[in-house]
């Protein structure tokens, strides 16, 4: 019982002084040697008093080996001397103020070296200092992990300032904090200008509504995008951007920040319009036969009144009817030849207005009304009203709808059939279906249609770019896309388009 120490129903008091004294040193000793760092007790001869059980394992000495030494005999000379132990221990002694902060590299004997940072603390008793404390903590696996974070935050900063994609970063309210080098060189502006701005402010006043909507979905959905956002450089010029934002969170899964990896698309919409190009080249080579067949007609009909003219003179009435059926046959052959120029004329993307949907379409069947009879295809429209307002560029749907035709057109070339051409509104989408009778798709080449050069007609007959091009063209109205076929029954492409609110269509 003698080794039990005193508890609330044993009064201090009624413990021999001599076992109190075995419990505090046997207290010290194990407070001592729970401390997770090295620890000696030295004299002001610089004679060691104590150390602790982790002094003793990382210098692999026994306590017999290290009481009673001078540190000079436990420690390498090298560092003994380099460490200058006997000044600051004597300055701590003098002054009564602890020592902290210096580092110190220690080697035992078959070890790695270990990397400490020691201080020196003077230790009192009754206002009187005693002895002083020498405390080591072991920092060798912190250095190392902080030397390999300094080095992951090296090579991520590396690859972030290599990257040909803007990538920045920014706080909750969308304000920018990193802007790496390829945002410097695609808009002109430096770091410093845009910090601490608002990402919107660098888009376009119309765009900006978008973008802040998508910022504040981030923090809940993790991730968005793409979207695609201008952003206006130095010089004015819009830039267009397809962008994905990103939560950026901290250790405890916190959203903290966004990021915002941001891809230029002004090359890719340079050869997105080489590619329009070339296929509605490719769409007039197709249409030609039709074309002259539209204005064969309108041509004799002038041909035979200016011969009536020509020949013996004519009652007024009849040279009046003569002279009207020529101007209505001119003004027909002039619209073909301005509808025909419109559809070659290049597309410029960045005019988006707002137009009819309908007289869009409208537009596009006069070039092809010719195509749909010589194929022998009976054609059936509908549209649910005079006007279906959508904000868009003119010229590009005007050839999304002219591929969709002829594509229907070719897939029922052999033996004719039904093409149906419907435009309506469905809740705030305006929709475009074409469905035709025609020889259908297979299950295998369904989802491959949208292939940039996948085409089933036989080669020199199709580019297998018209339902990419579409598919592009759909993509920049913020439409939606989508075809169903049924080999030997027939294909239905849909397109959905955001309808417009405000204005007169054009």
């Amino acid at each position: 019982m003698a080794d039990i120490p005193p508890t609330s129903s044993t009064p201090a008091s009624d413990v021999p002084l001599d076992l109190v004294a075995v419990r505090s040193t046997r207290l010290y000793t194990m407070l001592l040697d729970s401390i997770p760092s090295s620890v000696l007790l030295l004299d002001a001869h610089l004679r060691i008093v104590s150390a602790n059980r982790n002094f003793l394992q990382k210098a692999r000495l026994s306590v017999a080996e290290v009481i009673g030494q001078h540190l000079e005999k436990v420690f390498p000379p090298a560092i003994y001397q380099h460490m200058n132990f006997r000044l600051r221990v004597a300055e701590v002694f003098r002054t009564g103020e602890a020592l902290k902060g210096e580092r110190l590299v220690y080697r035992a004997p078959g070890l790695p070296a270990r990397t400490y940072y020691y201080s020196l603390i003077p230790f009192r008793w009754e206002g009187k200092i005693e002895d002083v404390m020498l405390l080591m903590e072991d920092v060798t696996d912190m250095i190392r992990l902080g030397e390999e974070a300094h080095r992951a935050e090296r090579h991520l900063a590396s690859v972030v300032e290599s990257a040909s994609d803007l990538v920045l970063s920014m706080d909750l309210r969308g304000r920018i904090l990193t802007w790496n080098t390829a945002a410097v060189r695609i808009t002109g502006f430096e770091e410093g200008e845009v910090r601490h701005r608002d990402l919107a402010d660098l888009c376009p006043a119309d765009q900006r509504a978008a973008l802040g909507r998508t910022l504040q979905a981030v923090p809940d959905k993790g991730r968005t995008g793409p979207l695609q956002v201008e952003l206006v450089s130095r010089e004015a010029a819009a830039i267009p951007i397809s962008w994905v934002f990103s939560a950026m969170r901290d250790a405890d899964r916190r959203v903290v920040g966004l990021v915002a990896v941001g891809r230029d698309l002004t090359e890719r919409r340079k050869f997105e319009a080489q590619l329009l190009q070339s296929e509605k080249l490719a769409a007039l080579g197709v249409m030609a036969g039709g074309i002259a067949h539209e204005i064969r007609n309108p041509l004799a009909v002038v041909s035979s009144a200016a011969q009536l003219l020509l020949q013996k003179p004519l009652a007024r009435n009849v040279q009046l009817e003569c002279a009207e059926r020529i101007y209505r046959s001119v003004q027909r052959m002039a619209a073909i030849v301005e509808g025909l120029l419109r559809f070659a004329r290049p597309s410029d993307k960045g005019a988006m207005k707002l137009l009819n949907l309908v007289a869009v379409v409208q537009e596009a069947m006069t070039l092809l009304a010719n195509q749909v009879k010589l194929a022998k295809i009976e054609l059936r429209t509908c549209y649910s009203g005079p006007v279906i307002p959508v904000r868009g560029s003119a010229g590009l749907l005007q050839q999304l709808v002219a591929n969709l035709l002829l594509n229907a057109v070719n897939a029922m070339a052999e033996r004719g059939g039904e093409l149906r051409l419907t435009v309506e509104r469905s809740g705030n989408q305006a929709i475009l279906r074409v469905a035709d009778s025609g020889r259908g798709i297979s299950c295998a080449h369904l989802p491959k249609v949208f292939d940039p050069f996948f085409t089933t007609m036989p080669v020199g007959k199709g580019t297998g770019l018209g339902l990419s091009i579409s598919y592009a063209i759909v993509q920049q109205h913020d439409g939606q896309i989508d075809i169903s076929s049924q080999e030997g029954v027939g294909t239905t492409v849909t397109v959905s388009l955001p309808l417009a609110t405000g204005g007169v269509p054009s």
